[in-house]
């Protein structure tokens, strides 16, 4: 059965590209991962809060470098585009910001972030956000971008905010933690907001 309307972006968008490099203009670039990223990763996963808000642990640098080849694979496969965010001068990982569930027909992504405890409270998840929206609104012609976090997380809610993000509505018990169901908040930017 044909479609009525032809996909926002076509297969091979991403794909036919390598994954670029998007500085901030502030002090942050977000570049592709590299496999050298890994012990910073499981480091950064030895976090109280990165337990707290997510639902995957990192016990092992090996495991951090499956992550890095998964992140990697996801690019060519369009179904996720993840970066690291490093300072620009010294290539420090700050954190990680992403496309996840990345459907091209529909234009439409799930953006996701985490910082490093020694990077919090620099606007670093905010900076990243903007600049990886603006890249995958303006530039490459998705529609619409949303952001989900744990309601209870209000330094999350503060990023989707600042990063453009209009929250639409709670979506109930739809995420499960370690510490049981979360109420997740749904942001969303839309293409010329």
């Amino acid at each position: 059965m044909p479609y009525l309307t032809r996909p926002v972006l076509p297969a091979g968008t991403l794909a036919r590209i390598p994954q670029p490099v998007l500085p901030t203009g502030d002090g942050l670039v977000l570049r592709p991962w590299r496999a050298e990223d890994a012990p910073a990763v499981h480091a950064a996963f030895q976090d109280p809060l990165i337990h707290q808000w997510h639902a995957r642990a990192c016990d092992a640098v090996e495991e951090a470098a499956g992550w890095i080849g998964e992140w990697t694979r996801a690019w060519g496969e369009e179904s996720a585009a993840q970066w690291a965010v490093v300072d620009a001068d010294s290539d420090v990982l700050l954190g990680r910001v992403a496309l996840r569930d990345i459907v091209l027909a529909d234009g439409v992504a799930e953006t996701a972030y985490w910082t490093t405890a020694a990077s919090r409270g620099r606007g670093v998840a905010a900076r990243a956000t903007v600049a990886l929206s603006r890249w995958a609104l303006d530039d490459v012609g998705f529609n619409r971008l949303e952001l989900l976090h744990a309601t209870a997380n209000t330094a999350s809610c503060r990023v989707a905010v600042k990063s453009g993000f209009a929250l639409e509505g709670t979506k109930r018990s739809a995420v499960l933690h370690p510490d049981g169901w979360h109420d997740m908040h749904l942001h969303a930017r839309v293409r010329g907001d």
